[in-house]
C-alpha cells in the first residue's frame, strides 16, 4: 500500500489534537459502499513494556476465501501522552507504518476501537479512514460513550448505541450468550453495512477475524520484544 499524506503533525498539544479531531470529523462520510469490500485490513495496537513505543499489527483478511493474505507489524516511538478520547494520536502512526507494508491495497479497514461512537465523533476508525481515504469500521470490546439497552442473548441480536438521541453505533451480539461488541462507522460506510460485515467476520469467536488475528499478532510481538529487552 502506498504511503499516504497525513494532514497534520503528530507532535501536538492535547488542545491542538482536539481541534484536529473536530476539523477532520467534518470529513467523515457515512454512506453505503460503492464497491465490493473483499479484502479487510484488521488492525490493532499495543504498547511496549517500557512505555516508549507503539506496536501495531495489520492482518489482511480475504472475506471470500476466509483466509489471511498478508500480515505485518510496525513500531513507532510514542509522541503523544495517554489521554482518553485521543488514543488515535498514539496508535495511528504505527498503524499507518504497518499498513504501508501491504503488497495488496485493502478494500476496508477494521479497527479494534471506535468510529463515530466517540465524544467528538472521531475515533481511531475515523482517523485512519479519513487519512487513508478508505472505508473503515470501528469494532470495540467496550463502550466509550453513549447508552444502550441489552441486546438479545442470541447471535445477531443488536440494539442501537445512542448519544443525545443520535444513533452512533450498534451493540452487536456476535456469539450467543457472550458479551456484545460495539460497532460504529469510521468512514465511507454506513452502519447497516458495518454491522453486517462484523457479524459475518465473527463466525467463530466474539471478535471479527481481522481484528482478532491482529490482536493475537501484536500480543505475540509485544511478548517477544519484552523478552528481548535488557
Amino acid at each position: 500500500m502506498k504511503k499516504v499524506p497525513v494532514p497534520h503533525s503528530w507532535f501536538l498539544t492535547p488542545r491542538q489534537a482536539i481541534a484536529v479531531q473536530k476539523r477532520m470529523a467534518a470529513q467523515v462520510r457515512q454512506v453505503a459502499p460503492r464497491h465490493p469490500l473483499r479484502f479487510v485490513a484488521g488492525m490493532d495496537a499495543a504498547f511496549s513494556a517500557d512505555g516508549r513505543y507503539c506496536l501495531a499489527a495489520v492482518v489482511l483478511w480475504d472475506r471470500a476465501e476466509q483466509i489471511v493474505v498478508e500480515q505485518h507489524t510496525a513500531r513507532q516511538k510514542l509522541a503523544f501522552p495517554y489521554i482518553p478520547g485521543l488514543l488515535s494520536f498514539r496508535e495511528a502512526p504505527a498503524l499507518l507504518a504497518a499498513l504501508q507494508q501491504l503488497a495488496r491495497p485493502p478494500d476496508l479497514l477494521m479497527c479494534d476501537g471506535h468510529g463515530v461512537a466517540h465524544p467528538r465523533r472521531f475515533g481511531i476508525a475515523c482517523h485512519m479512514g479519513v487519512i487513508c481515504g478508505l472505508p473503515a469500521i470501528g469494532c470495540a470490546k467496550s463502550r466509550l460513550v453513549g447508552a444502550h439497552l441489552e441486546p438479545g442473548a442470541t447471535r445477531g441480536s443488536s440494539v442501537p448505541l445512542l448519544d443525545h438521541d443520535q444513533t452512533i453505533g450498534t451493540v452487536l451480539r456476535t456469539r450467543s450468550g457472550v458479551k456484545p461488541v460495539f460497532v460504529s462507522p469510521g468512514h465511507f460506510i454506513d452502519l447497516a453495512t458495518a454491522r453486517r460485515i462484523v457479524l459475518e467476520c465473527a463466525a467463530r469467536y466474539r471478535l471479527p477475524e481481522p481484528t482478532r488475528l491482529a490482536d493475537r499478532l501484536v500480543a505475540a510481538w509485544k511478548k517477544q520484544t519484552a523478552s528481548e529487552e535488557p
